[in-house]
């Protein structure tokens, strides 16, 4: 069984660096079969559909941007503060800009779920665990604000890796600097005690 998982994961990531390559047009089984340099019809095997063949690059990318656990214990060791969620977004910004070909396959195929209704549903339901996820930590941190203001930090997160890992409007401003704004102007000050 174990093998079985390596190889769908040795598949996956080929698959995300065709997709990243070539975007959603380029990517076949052959093309992954091909970046893999497995036989012919191996893909096809692991993922029967096109797709089955797109959900799991997206389970791949989100397993791959997992966080360190280390890391999450760390952060959430420290005092609840807007410093503390400001550092787990930039955390965030961290993983996702390290690799900015699973960031870019993430973008390419949200697009090619719009048209496909299947891929939809699962890479929906994958990037609403990774939501729950921050919502789970942020409440087990005690950070001030709930689902509203972790939903805005979301969407300004990828507004902003959108704009950096594609053509962006090249505003000249920090990313770190980004990041600290979204938390002080997205979310309310913990109350005081």
């Amino acid at each position: 069984m174990a093998r079985n998982e390596a190889r769908r994961a040795a598949l996956a990531d080929a698959g995300l660096r065709v997709l990243a390559a070539t975007g959603a047009r380029g990517l076949t089984h052959r093309a992954v079969d091909a970046e893999a340099g497995v036989p012919v019809g191996t893909a096809s095997n692991y993922f029967r559909s096109r797709d089955a063949l797109l959900g799991a690059l997206g389970e791949r990318i989100m397993q791959r941007f997992a966080p360190d656990e280390a890391v999450l214990a760390e952060l959430g060791a420290r005092k609840p503060s807007v410093e503390l969620l400001t550092d787990y977004l930039r955390y965030i910004v961290e993983r996702t800009t390290r690799q900015p070909d699973l960031t870019r396959a993430l973008i390419e195929l949200r697009l090619e779920a719009v048209r496909r209704p299947d891929l939809a549903r699962i890479l929906g339901d994958t990037l609403r665990r990774g939501y729950r996820d921050d919502l789970a930590f942020h409440a087990a941190s005690g950070l001030p604000g709930g689902a509203f203001e972790i939903a805005l930090l979301h969407y300004a997160v990828d507004g902003l890796l959108l704009d950096l890992l594609t053509t962006g409007i090249d505003a000249g401003f920090d990313p770190d600097e980004v990041v600290a704004a979204f938390v002080t102007r997205l979310v309310p000050p913990a109350p005081a005690r």
